[in-house]
């Protein structure tokens, strides 16, 4: 019988439930799970995934924008060792002309040093350095100097966009993980069960668009959201035929000519915020505290969005999920 217990907790932990197992020999073989605890920790799972999605899609564009501010650096960065190269061919000629006729072996010593602080140092020993052009070695000087700094800014970027991979990585890692719990939690349940918790919305979401006028830049949003509707969610999708829910709103807004980022945090910043009660149809809504989800507001109460795993592309009543802002974009 101990043998027995020992699987029906092992059962149980798999589930992830909290269970209080009997001492008695009339212990079932396996706990029945819990469908409310289930149900709970699908929810969590769900939003724990929203949460590591949308910091993957913000290190995603954090990695985008460091990877530019690289090229750029390291373009500056050839740029001044040409300058410098330049300069430094300047004081060489300068060199020739000053010692020319006499020995010159120190100066031999200096044209063969490749590194431009062994290069500089040399130049300041020389006996009779004083008497070359002081402005050409306070170029050079600067330019060193300028040089140092850009090799600085470079190492620091190239640094960082190492550190952005690796959490890009760890939020993919993450995501993976919760959705996989999430699957194996369900999977466990029974046909019957698993269909009640997957299609629990229904009573309380309306999934029949709203009939509220929207025109222009909003109406444009929304009629692309709509045509949407029954898509997957995929994390990381921007579709055509899957969408996370950043993704959503980025390409609906896109269909109207408005840019936005790929990253419900960001989108926050993309334009005016907007009182609850001033919502107007193509308004993007936040949810969540640190922000983690985002869908379009199309009236009458209701938002369109990429939901989760479960329920894909959606309409869902506007306090389904705890609120945080709006925001009006274009």
């Amino acid at each position: 019988m101990l043998n027995g217990r020992k699987r029906v907790a092992a059962a149980v932990a798999g589930l992830g439930l909290a269970c209080t197992l009997g001492m008695t020999a009339t212990t079932p073989a396996e706990a029945k799970p819990n469908i409310k605890d289930v149900q709970a920790r699908v929810d969590t799972l769900y939003k724990d995934a929203d949460q590591a999605t949308e910091n993957y899609n913000e290190a995603r564009l954090r990695l985008s924008a460091l990877k530019q501010e690289l090229d750029s650096l390291r373009a500056d960065q050839e740029r001044q060792d040409t300058a410098l190269s330049s300069i430094r061919e300047q004081l060489r000629d300068s060199m020739l002309q000053q010692f020319e006729g006499s020995n010159l072996s120190a100066v031999g010593q200096v044209f063969i040093s490749d590194d431009p602080k062994v290069f500089l140092g040399q130049l300041s020993t020389i006996s009779d350095f004083d008497s070359l052009q002081a402005g050409l070695y306070r170029d050079y000087a600067t330019q060193l100097d300028a040089l140092r700094l850009r090799r600085k800014a470079t190492e620091q970027r190239a640094a960082e966009v190492s550190a952005t991979e690796k959490k890009l990585a760890a939020d993919k890692k993450a995501v993976d993980g919760k959705l996989a719990e999430a699957k194996d939690l369900l999977a466990k349940l029974k046909d019957q069960e698993r269909q009640a918790i997957l299609s629990r919305d229904s009573s309380s979401s309306d999934r029949t668009p709203v009939d509220v006028p929207a025109s222009g830049r909003a109406g444009a949003a929304i009629a692309y959201a709509r045509a949407q509707l029954g898509d997957a969610y995929v994390w990381g999708a921007t579709g055509p035929d899957a969408f996370d829910c950043s993704g959503l709103t980025m390409r609906a807004w896109g269909a109207a000519g408005v840019s936005l980022p790929h990253s419900s945090r960001a989108q926050y910043s993309s334009g005016p915020h907007i009182a609850e009660s001033d919502l107007q149809p193509g308004d993007l809504v936040f949810y969540y505290s640190p922000i983690s989800h985002v869908g379009i507001y199309i009236g009458g109460g209701m938002v369109l969005h990429a939901a989760n795993p479960s329920a894909g592309v959606e309409i869902s009543p506007l306090h389904s999920m705890p609120y945080s802002g709006a925001v009006r974009p274009g």
